[in-house]
C-alpha cells in the first residue's frame, strides 16, 4: 500500500496545488456589485443619482464632472468645492442546496442575509484658470462591493466574505474651444483592493487525490477503496479549513471628453475612459485543521507533495483590468424644467480569464474563466424646478449584468436592475447649496446554475438582491 502511495506522487502534489491555486484566483479579485454592472459604482454625485444619472454630464452645476466628464467643467464658472457621500445598503438572499463531489448533500443554512451597509465617499474641487481653461481634482470610488455570508452556510467552499474596492485620484483639464464647444481629459491614479475569505473542504482534498490516482489507472480499484476508507476516518466530511487572501496594487489610466452646447437650451457629451491593468500582489493565509495537518505530515503523505507542505502562507500575482467604458450624455434646459438622458457602456468582455502565478516556482500557474459580456447602462430623468432655491428630481433606469446563469457565482450574483429615484435640492445662497437623493434597487433573480468550488463542489439555486441608495452632497462656490 505505501507503494501505491508514492505512485501517486506527481497527481497528488498538483491536485492539492491547484485547490490552493483556484482559491487565490478567485481572491486576487472579487468582482461585485452595486448600482452599476458587476462591481462597478456610480455613486459619486446626490444631484446625479436624484435623476438616475440621466444628464450627469450636461445637466450643469455639478463638480463630480471632474471625474465623469471633464470637458463639462466648462459650465463651471468659478471655483467650487463639493462633497458627496452615498450610503448603499444591498440585501443578497440565497436558496437553494450544494452537494460535494460524490454527489453528498452538504449540511448548512442558506447563508442569511449576505449584504451590508457601506459608506461611498467623494470630494471634488474645480476652478477656472484664464478665460478658457478648466482644472479638476477628484477622489472617488468607481469600483467596490462587499458581501459576507455565514460561516456554515451551505455555499461556504465558494465563498464567506468578499471586499473589493477601488479608489480614483483623478487630476482634470479642460479648454473651451468655442463659447460653445470644449474638450477635456483626466488623469487617474488607481488603487485596488481585495480581501477575500472561504472555507476548505479538506475531505474532498484527500478524497479527490484518490480518485484521480484510481481514474489515471495509477493505483488499483482496491488501493483507492482502502485509502479512500483511510482519509474518510482521519479526515471525515465537514473537516473544514479557511483561507483568507488579500491582494492590491496601483496602477494609473486616463480619460477624454468632449461637450457641446449644441442650442441655448440643448446639450450634448460624450467621455471615454480607458481600462486600468492592475497586477494585484496577494497573499495568502490558511487556518487547517490539527488532523489534516497530521495527516500532510504523515512520512507516507509528505513525499507526495513533493517536499513542500500546502496551505502554507504564500504569495500569488494576477493581471487584472478595470474596464474600460463610453459614455453619452443629453440635457435640454427649459424654464421650469430640465430633461436628460444617459447611455453608457463598459467592455466587460476583457474579463474572460484570470492568470495566477506564485512566488514558488514549483506552484504551477492556475486560470479561472470568468466570460463576463459587455453591458449597459440607460436613463432618463428630470429636474422641476419649485423656486429659484428648491430643485425637486426624478429618474429611472435600466442597468443590464455582464454575468449569466453559467458562470454566475456566489461571489457576484449579479443580474439585471432597475433604478428607481427621486432628489431634492436647495440652493441657500448663490455660494451654498445642497442636495439629497435616493433610489431603489430592484434586481431580477440571480440564478446560479451549479457553481464548482476549488475542492469540486457543488452549489446551486437563485439569489433575491435589492438595494436601497441615500446619497447627500454640500456645494460651495467661491
Amino acid at each position: 500500500m505505501h507503494k501505491s502511495f508514492r505512485s501517486t506522487k506527481g497527481v497528488a502534489r498538483s491536485l492539492t496545488l491547484a485547490a490552493l491555486s483556484v482559491a487565490i484566483v478567485g481572491a486576487l479579485v472579487v468582482p461585485n456589485r452595486a448600482t452599476a454592472s458587476a462591481f462597478q459604482l456610480k455613486e459619486d454625485s446626490a444631484k446625479g443619482m436624484g435623476r438616475a444619472y440621466a444628464g450627469s454630464a450636461t445637466a450643469g452645476g455639478d463638480v463630480s464632472v471632474v471625474v465623469n466628464n471633464p470637458a463639462a467643467m466648462m459650465d463651471l464658472d468659478g471655483t467650487y468645492f463639493q462633497a458627496d457621500v452615498t450610503a448603499i445598503n444591498f440585501g443578497s438572499q440565497f436558496h437553494g442546496t450544494a452537494n460535494d463531489a460524490l454527489g453528498r448533500p452538504i449540511g448548512g443554512g442558506n447563508g442569511g442575509d449576505a449584504g451590508t451597509t457601506l459608506p461611498v465617499p467623494s470630494l471634488f474641487f474645480a476652478t477656472k484658470i484664464g478665460d478658457r481653461a478648466h482644472l479638476g481634482l477628484g477622489l472617488s470610488v468607481p469600483f467596490g462591493f462587499q458581501t459576507e455570508y455565514d460561516k456554515d452556510w451551505v455555499g461556504r467552499y465558494n465563498t464567506i466574505k468578499s471586499k473589493f474596492e477601488s479608489l480614483d485620484a483623478t487630476v482634470s483639464g479642460s479648454f473651451d474651444v468655442t463659447d460653445n464647444f470644449s474638450l477635456g481629459a483626466s488623469f487617474i491614479a488607481q488603487k485596488t483592493s481585495a480581501t477575500l475569505t472561504n472555507a476548505i473542504n479538506f475531505n474532498m482534498v484527500g478524497l479527490g487525490l484518490i480518485q484521480q490516482a484510481a481514474a489515471a489507472g495509477q493505483i488499483s480499484p482496491q488501493v483507492a477503496q482502502a485509502l479512500a476508507a483511510q482519509v474518510g476516518a482521519v479526515v471525515p466530511p465537514g473537516t473544514d479549513g479557511y483561507a483568507r487572501i488579500n491582494g492590491d496594487d496601483w496602477a494609473y489610466g486616463w480619460q477624454a471628453g468632449a461637450y457641446w452646447k449644441v442650442t441655448p437650451n440643448d446639450r450634448l457629451a460624450f467621455n471615454y475612459r480607458s481600462k486600468i491593468s492592475h497586477t494585484l500582489h496577494g497573499t495568502a493565509n490558511y487556518q487547517v485543521p490539527d488532523n489534516v495537518v497530521a495527516l500532510l505530515s504523515n512520512p507516507a503523505v509528505a513525499p507526495l507533495l513533493g517536499g513542500g507542505m500546502p496551505f502554507t502562507h504564500t504569495d500569488g500575482t494576477a493581471p487584472f483590468d478595470t474596464p474600460a467604458s463610453t459614455s453619452f450624455s443629453y440635457w435640454h434646459q427649459a424654464e421650469k424644467f430640465g430633461l436628460g438622458a444617459d447611455v453608457a457602456w463598459t467592455q466587460w468582455n476583457s474579463f474572460k480569464t484570470l492568470s495566477v502565478t506564485y512566488s514558488n516556482p514549483a506552484q504551477p500557474e492556475s486560470v479561472q474563466n470568468f466570460n463576463w459580456k459587455n453591458s449597459w447602462y440607460a436613463s432618463v430623468g428630470g429636474d422641476y424646478y419649485v423656486t429659484d432655491q428648491l430643485t425637486l428630481r426624478a429618474g429611472l433606469a435600466l442597468d443590464t449584468t455582464p454575468t449569466d446563469n453559467t458562470y454566475r457565482e456566489p461571489r457576484v450574483p449579479d443580474e439585471t436592475r432597475k433604478l428607481a429615484t427621486i432628489g431634492i435640492g436647495y440652493k441657500a445662497n448663490d455660494h451654498f447649496e445642497i442636495n439629497a437623493s435616493y433610489a431603489h434597487i430592484f434586481v431580477n433573480k440571480a440564478h446560479i446554475d451549479g457553481a464548482v468550488s476549488p475542492t469540486g463542489d457543488v452549489l446551486t439555486g437563485s439569489s433575491d438582491d435589492y438595494g436601497n441608495l441615500l446619497s447627500l452632497s454640500a456645494q460651495y462656490k467661491f
